[in-house]
């Protein structure tokens, strides 16, 4: 993090102090992280049901203190009724709210809203700062992309008990060619890499590949990956939903926390189940 960033981060957390409390519950000092990952398909179920109630309650259902959510909708299309999805789930969980959109459209015919979609970040804790990173991506609003920087990859810093917390979402490309993953792979660690080493960091995301990938090693060499630290390298398949064959969902952490519990819970709100990883320091 340079100074100028650095600074504007500590005033927002004096200011975030002096409010406290603010919108939503609060953790007790002290207390574990519940940290949740989450791709919502947005708001459409393992059973093709637009419901995007259905996704709040199973967010709220973990209990979770952080959440980062792919696929979301904000007055995108027909497929998710023109909503604001980022809105609703914050009104509906009672929690803080960050998006950081992919893509940013003109409005469709006799629609005033811009669309877009991309991914947000929840948070029971007040949102002190916030900025929607670029990273290298191929567009699939393109017949012939080409791969070049986007919006998206969205950083918050949040006021836990445990002091202010460095939360990160993404959505990695999902193409069977890694070679635009590995590029967003040294991207994203640079961008981490802005804040001190010492600094309570998650990165949570749909990483689009498992975790022997080759293009995510250095990726989780970097970050720890939370299921694997809780629970050892088997299970955690979070897709397809229905059956799930693949771990490609993640909560992964660093500096000062560490991952004791992992879990996937149970849920038919979307076509990925989500991760659940409870972390301490």
């Amino acid at each position: 993090m340079n100074a100028s960033r650095r600074a504007r981060v500590a005033i927002a957390l004096v200011v975030a102090l002096i409010a406290l409390p603010t919108h939503g519950a609060q953790a007790a000092p002290g207390k574990d992280l519940d940290v949740l990952d989450f791709n919502i398909h947005a708001g459409i179920g393992a059973d093709g049901r637009l419901d995007l109630a259905r996704t709040a309650a199973a967010i709220s259902g973990t209990g979770a203190d952080l959440v980062g959510l792919q696929e979301v909708d904000v007055h995108w299309s027909a497929r998710s009724g023109y909503a604001d999805q980022v809105a609703q789930l914050s009104r509906m969980t009672g929690m803080h709210a960050f998006f950081a959109p992919i893509y940013d459209l003109d409005p469709e015919p006799g629609h005033a809203e811009r669309r877009q979609y991309g991914v947000a970040m929840l948070s029971r804790f007040p949102i002190i700062y916030s900025e929607n990173h670029r990273i290298t991506r191929l567009s699939t609003m393109d017949p012939d992309p080409a791969p070049k920087p986007t919006p998206g990859f969205a950083e918050i810093v949040v006021a836990t008990p445990g002091g202010p917390t460095h939360a990160y979402v993404t959505h990695l490309d999902y193409r069977p060619d890694p070679a635009v993953r590995r590029t967003q792979v040294d991207e994203t660690i640079r961008i981490l890499n802005q804040d001190r080493r010492d600094s309570r960091q998650l990165l949570l995301g749909d990483f689009n590949a498992e975790p022997g990938a080759p293009e995510l090693a250095p990726l989780l060499a970097r970050m720890r990956d939370g299921w694997a630290t809780a629970n050892g390298p088997d299970g955690g398949q979070t897709y397809p939903a229905s059956a799930p064959r693949s771990r490609i969902d993640y909560v992964t952490s660093a500096g000062k926390l560490r991952a004791i519990r992992a879990e996937v819970p149970d849920s038919q709100a979307s076509d990925h189940l989500p991760v659940l990883v409870t972390v301490t320091g």
